[in-house]
């Protein structure tokens, strides 16, 4: 037999241990779950030792190098297993898309937790298989996972809605609902009170429950729910004109359809707070609404870290300190905001831009290199060609895209301010910053709508009140860029430590 076949049998053989070895695993995988619902200890050496004494009498020759190879198969055994059965977290949701929970309970406590996006159908399989330690609950899936839980807490029974869940030691599911912490200490942290005040609910379902409930207990005055089918609808709000807070538990307004709203709150002349459960985007269109009209407002971020942080305790069976939703939710607002660049043509958004997404490590979107891409043209050339409105429906339309976006970089068009969509849109995840630059420093080659100075102090004039309102800050850019992408940073978290506190 020639060097060729031996080795040509050493594959044969080489194969053959690979697919026994990995129905081996299997088999373990198997067996370690099987004894965790059994509640028998998963790790057992006497079982190891015996087939180790086994195999070592079949083959008292290799009895070394048996013990040494299944020493290492062990091993191996005993990771997997470790790594299956660590206390596993999630959310159950469906369709869940993105979601913050991940990065939040990452910050809380260092335990696995994964999306656990579970179609209807699949969900009683997906309970029997039962491969947790705890879960978080969202849509749609709140009331339907109580039939699976051994125990309730009081307030979930009262809820009627379950949004927390953990294995007791006896291998049942215990269902609680911790929304309503998240609640009270988002309106807390506004300074949003509900004692005799009257409120009014957006929405029937498990959150607004919720609320509800919060409100109750805290005595509001009176507590009025609207919806599309009644018995109070969006067509009888003129009869609770006096509501004095909102609360939205509805997901109008919620990525993608950002621009949605409910009502207008010029509508409740003794409002003094709104509160939407939303947290993507930060700022729906009734917040920013809420704002312009100097309303005390609050979105869901904080709703969403406080009630994680209670989930976290019951998982873990501990207190955890109330700064740590403070950190977090400082954290987060710093990932998730953009930082938008507006200013007139030719203030140096676009070079200012792509240097400081390079140093924060983000991505970086143009507006008018978008459109360019997009439509075969410059900017300046759809004008000439299309006409201004046409190219300013254009431009509404990429404003809107790069708007639901989150932690990225912005620049944009001179005249991407001009309409109010656009500033909404912007602004809805985004911190606005005005670059400035001394209008004769700014270059008029290839703009259509400033072919000179005389047209371009004529379009400042025009738009400088625009960029006034949108901006959360301004900022010069006539001297080195460097300089300017270390103050823009500056100033950009400067806005985040006061946004929300």
């Amino acid at each position: 037999m020639d060097l060729e076949e031996y080795r040509r049998q050493l594959n044969a053989i080489d194969d053959q241990v690979v697919s026994l070895f990995t129905r081996r695993m299997e088999i373990v995988t198997e067996i370690a779950l099987w004894k965790q619902k059994q509640g028998m200890p998963v790790l057992d050496r006497s079982r190891e030792e015996s087939i180790l004494q086994r195999l070592a009498a079949l083959h008292p020759e290799q009895e070394e190098n048996i013990r040494r190879l299944y020493e290492a198969m062990f091993e191996i055994s005993r990771e997997a297993q470790s790594r299956l059965l660590a206390p596993s977290f999630g959310l159950l949701g469906h369709p869940l898309g993105h979601s913050h929970s991940p990065n939040i309970h990452h910050k809380l406590a260092d335990y696995t937790y994964t999306l656990f996006d579970i179609a209807p159908e699949k969900l009683h399989s997906f309970f029997q298989e039962g491969h947790f330690q705890g879960l978080n609950v969202t849509i749609p899936y709140k009331q339907r996972v109580m039939q699976y839980c051994e125990e309730l807490s009081p307030l979930a029974k009262r809820l009627q809605a379950v949004n927390t869940l953990v294995r007791m030691p006896n291998g049942g599911l215990y269902g609680d609902n911790t929304d309503y912490a998240g609640l009270i200490y988002a309106l807390k942290r506004a300074g949003i009170e509900l004692q005799n005040k009257k409120v009014l609910i957006l929405g029937t379902g498990a959150t607004s429950r919720t609320a509800h409930a919060v409100a109750e207990d805290a005595e509001a005055r009176e507590i009025v729910h609207v919806s599309r089918k009644g018995p109070v609808t969006y067509e009888d709000l003129s009869a609770h004109h006096n509501a004095e807070v909102i609360i939205n538990t509805t997901p109008v307004g919620m990525f993608p359809n950002n621009s949605q709203k409910l009502i207008d709150l010029t509508q409740f002349p003794h409002c003094l707070g709104v509160v939407d459960v939303i947290y993507n985007p930060q700022w729906t269109p009734l917040l920013l609404q809420a704002k312009s009209l100097g309303i005390t407002h609050a979105n869901g971020g904080a709703m969403l870290v406080a009630q994680a942080k209670a989930a976290a305790e019951i998982f873990l069976n501990k207190s955890l300190d109330d700064a740590k939703i403070e950190e977090i939710l400082n954290l987060l607002q710093v990932e998730v905001s953009n930082l938008v660049l507006i200013g007139m043509p030719g203030a140096g958004k676009t070079s200012l831009g792509k240097r400081v997404a390079e140093q924060m490590q983000r991505p970086f979107y143009d507006s008018d290199e978008i459109l360019t891409q997009e439509q075969g043209c410059s900017p300046g050339e759809l004008i000439r060609q299309q006409g201004e409105e046409a190219f300013r429906t254009l431009e509404a339309e990429v404003i809107a895209r790069l708007g639901q976006y989150q932690g990225v970089v912005i620049a944009t068009g001179g005249g991407s301010i001009l309409k109010k969509e656009n500033r909404d849109a912007l602004q809805q995840n985004g911190i606005l910053v005005w670059i400035q630059r001394d209008l004769a420093k700014l270059s008029i080659e290839g703009r259509p709508l400033s072919e000179n100075l005389e047209q371009l102090q004529q379009l400042y004039t025009r738009r400088a009140p625009l960029y006034g309102v949108s901006a959360h800050a301004k900022m010069e850019n006539n001297a080195l860029l460097e300089e300017a992408v270390l103050k823009i940073q500056e100033v950009y978290h400067e806005i985040l430590n006061s946004q929300w506190s």
